[in-house]
């Protein structure tokens, strides 16, 4: 049960339940985490904000290695709901379940292109405050700095997203049951 629940959908301001009626038509209800960002509106906006811009279809980043970056930070904070979620928009992405299962074990896996390898290398030293100046060259030579940037920005968005959730004990949704596995 998370540390802090949510209010009564009357509660919140008229713009929030406007979110939360999108919310309640893609997924079927609101999402946890969106109640609890949402007891602080301008912090909601501006999350909501940003989010938009890191998951927009103009990104330099493919959906497909959005996702994977995602997951992964999610699973190395322990968050239930961030993997949940993520796994099933992975999912959907077209990522095949073997390869999604195998994410925790990337390094020895045969199923991630030299690209994903990367980007999963850099989302993990940047979580765990480990990127140094090889992966910072190889990064270098590999993407433009626009891509760099963009990769930056989510892998810090992710963390921001799924420690705040884990923090709260935020749970999974049900939205993937593969990604009860995944930790």
């Amino acid at each position: 049960m998370s540390l802090v629940s949510g209010k009564p959908l009357s509660e919140y301001p008229w713009i929030l339940r406007l979110f939360f009626w999108k919310q309640r038509r893609t997924y079927g209800r609101v999402l946890d985490p969106s109640l609890l960002w949402g007891r602080s509106p301008w912090v909601f906006a501006a999350l909501a904000l940003l989010y938009g811009a890191l998951d927009r279809r103009s990104s330099p980043l493919s959906p497909a290695l959005r996702s994977l970056v995602t997951v992964r930070v999610s699973q190395i904070n322990h968050c239930a709901f961030c993997v949940d979620v993520n796994s099933a928009t992975l999912q959907r992405r077209g990522v095949p379940s073997e390869k999604i299962a195998a994410l925790p074990t990337w390094r020895t896996s045969e199923q991630f292109s030299a690209h994903e390898r990367l980007a999963l290398e850099y989302a993990e030293a940047m979580t765990l405050n480990r990127v140094d100046g090889a992966l910072r060259e190889h990064l270098k030579a590999t993407w433009k700095d626009d891509d760099i940037v963009e990769l930056t920005a989510l892998i810090a968005f992710q963390n921001l997203s799924s420690k705040f959730n884990a923090a709260l004990d935020v749970p999974a949704q049900g939205f993937c049951t593969l990604a009860q596995h995944t930790f």
